[in-house]
């Protein structure tokens, strides 16, 4: 099969899967293999976690592995150290060549359910694939209720070419606003990333902005917080693990420049 061949059945089996809600797909196009694979994504967001067969998977991991490998890849060979460990780099997060990356989830640990949303966690559970999902509930059933903010899980990265994802809750800012109980759990959430990469013996990560998107927590702070957290980490248990800030927007890029350059 091609891409597009592969594509055609992915999706034929998915919208059988929808039945009931097939004219919600209805308006998608399906001309060229970006607007296959757009309405192929759909599908997959809006896929509630069952089980699924292996000829799909099969076909489905080929699709995905070659689709996200058909890009420029970034390691951490490719980019200078900001500090000593430390790296930045401005992109899409599922393009890195790292050990983990992290996501930031939501407390069902499901993955974005909102049909091709451009939050993160929709990215990097579309590009993984639907076993991701799968891992990801099968934690939730394990532990027998949502995940707590400020911890950490880690699953496989199925597809994607990084090794692992590592899933952390991040802190909701209401009306209310900030306060130091939300600081406190953003910091709980690095370093329960940290630790957990560090238990599995995990030589890079690539932390994504946790709370700035959808969580609206304040940009400057969650940086300030984020840098400080895995500096303090790397001092105090001298770990060798190198770790990237990964940031998509050009405000978050110019601030964390903008703390990462200052002189000790």
């Amino acid at each position: 099969m091609n891409q597009h061949e592969q594509l055609d059945y992915l999706i034929d089996y998915l919208l059988n899967e929808q039945s009931d809600n097939k004219i919600f797909f209805n308006d998608y196009k399906q001309e060229t293999l970006e607007d296959k694979f757009e309405l192929f994504r759909g599908l997959c967001n809006v896929r509630a976690p069952q089980p699924i067969s292996e000829d799909f998977l099969k076909i489905h991991d080929d699709f995905l592995t070659h689709w996200n490998q058909d890009r420029t890849l970034v390691s951490l060979e490719d980019l200078p150290a900001i500090q000593d460990q430390l790296y930045l780099w401005q992109g899409d997060i599922t393009r890195l060549n790292v050990d983990a990356i992290v996501n930031a989830a939501n407390s069902r640990l499901l993955g974005c359910t909102q049909a091709n949303h451009t939050c993160i966690d929709n990215i990097i559970h579309t590009r993984a694939g639907v076993e991701l999902r799968l891992a990801c509930e099968e934690i939730i059933q394990t532990q027998g209720r949502k995940e707590p903010v400020g911890k950490a899980k880690i699953t496989k990265a199925y597809n994607l070419p990084a090794n692992y994802v590592i899933h952390t809750v991040g802190p909701y800012i209401d009306q209310r606003g900030l306060s130091p109980l939300k600081e406190h759990l953003l910091h709980s959430s690095y370093r329960s990333v940290l630790e957990l990469a560090e238990e599995h013996q995990l030589k890079s990560i690539a932390f994504c902005c946790i709370s700035t998107g959808e969580f609206n927590f304040p940009n400057q702070r969650a940086a300030e917080i984020a840098i400080k957290t895995v500096q303090d980490y790397l001092t105090e248990t001298k770990s060798t693990m190198k770790v990237m800030f990964n940031v998509f927007k050009d405000k978050d890029l110019a601030i964390y420049q903008s703390i990462l350059e200052q002189k000790e």
